[in-house]
């Protein structure tokens, strides 16, 4: 018999990936430089010519055995070492390579995370808005996913709320910043908040607390911000990272899991990752990506764009009259709907052939967000789209 859980989630596709896919069969019937898609963060810069051109080398002139055969389970020993030196030496923390463990990406880096630290039953908090695939990715280990609502007026976390939905069977807290879809990039001053508040709650129900650094958009910052790195604040964080945004490789799935060095148990806790795969079919990622990353490990692509992007959009919103808070980071913009009703909002944007993402699974309905990771030329086509659909759907606003 066909496992029914599975069966029933069919029915309940991304929103994302479903107006992604509406946007590609719209642009076959009118051209797709026609269609304004704002669905996916599929990243739309080059990945760096010394990516490229290290795969080409590793191809031409190793052991074919070392790039085609099973690398261990763990990863490759010489790229958790370079990628340990490169945190130690951005971070400031003793990274050695015992505490990385490679993953498929960021996502793969939480599935492992998550497994480390919960058992079937605990609770998992995290801070709306949030990537709604958060759902499965914790609920599906066995533990339990909780949301805390927005604090709206900034998309900081919400403390207040976060303090009375906490509890002792809270194992970890799972936090996004740069966030997806916000935007918002957390502050030193809520970090060491955050910080304060779990340690005390350690010290009260008597065990670790982690908390699960979802980190794969730390090098999109806008207006000279700084990243302000979680483990720098407090001992029991897990760092979850993947290249697919700063090099612009998501095809490629590479990423990887960084226990930050004071953590409890930090010297096993990458090594029970290699356990954790066994169990969920990891079996750890492609060796050609792997090496090729260890090759340009502190690169990013030209991301300047992403800025550039997000500073037409947000001046033509505000100007609009749309309620919005300003992006320190990723690709994403967080907009408020001109009616409560995101969703009926969206649609009638799909109308204008503007492909906007309602946020009610995002833990913020009435908002939507716009991924704005595509060429500057067509942001700047959309932004008349976006006038004229405001003011001809919403004259009395």
């Amino acid at each position: 018999m066909i496992n029914e859980k599975y069966k029933q989630m069919l029915s309940a596709k991304s929103v994302i990936r479903e107006l992604s896919e509406y946007a590609t069969n719209r642009g076959e019937e009118i051209g797709y430089e026609n269609v304004f898609d704002f669905s996916l963060g599929n990243p739309s810069v080059p990945c760096v010519d010394e990516y490229t051109k290290a795969v080409i080398e590793m191809h031409e002139n190793m052991d074919p055995m070392e790039i085609h055969g099973y690398s261990p389970s763990l990863g490759n020993t010489s790229v958790r070492e370079t990628v340990a030196r490169s945190l130690k030496k951005r971070f400031g923390l003793p990274y050695e390579t015992k505490h990385i463990f490679m993953t498929s990406g960021a996502a793969g880096a939480i599935a492992h995370a998550v497994r480390l630290v919960t058992q079937p039953g605990d609770e998992v908090i995290t801070f709306a808005p949030f990537f709604p695939e958060y759902m499965p990715y914790i609920n599906d280990s066995g533990a339990v996913l909780k949301v805390v609502p927005p604090r709206l007026e900034d998309f900081q976390i919400n403390f207040k709320a976060f303090e009375e939905m906490m509890n002792e069977k809270v194992m970890a807290v799972l936090i996004n910043t740069p966030n997806n879809p916000s935007g918002v990039v957390y502050s030193e001053e809520t970090l060491q908040r955050l910080s304060m508040f779990l340690e005390a709650k350690q010290a009260q129900y008597g065990h670790e607390i982690f908390i699960i650094s979802d980190e794969p958009y730390r090098e999109i910052l806008f207006d000279g911000k700084k990243f302000a790195y979680p483990s720098k604040y407090y001992d029991n964080t897990i760092s979850c990272y993947s290249f697919s945004k700063s090099l612009s490789l998501p095809g490629e799935r590479i990423g990887y899991v960084a226990v930050n060095p004071k953590a409890k148990d930090a010297d096993i806790l990458a090594v029970m990752c290699g356990q954790i795969s066994r169990g969920i079919g990891h079996n750890c990622p492609a060796a050609t990506p792997q090496l090729a990353v260890a090759k340009v490990i502190d690169k990013t692509s030209d991301i300047s764009v992403y800025e550039k992007n997000r500073n037409l959009l947000y001046d033509a919103l505000v100007n609009l009259g749309y309620e919005v808070v300003r992006p320190g980071g990723t690709f994403y913009i967080f907009p408020k709907a001109l009616e409560e009703d995101a969703v009926a909002f969206c649609n009638k944007a799909k109308e204008y052939d503007l492909i906007l993402v309602p946020a009610d699974n995002f833990g913020a309905p009435g908002y939507f967000r716009m991924a704005y990771c595509i060429d500057t030329e067509k942001v700047e086509r959309a932004i008349p789209v976006l006038e004229k659909f405001t003011k001809e759907q919403y004259p009395n606003r």
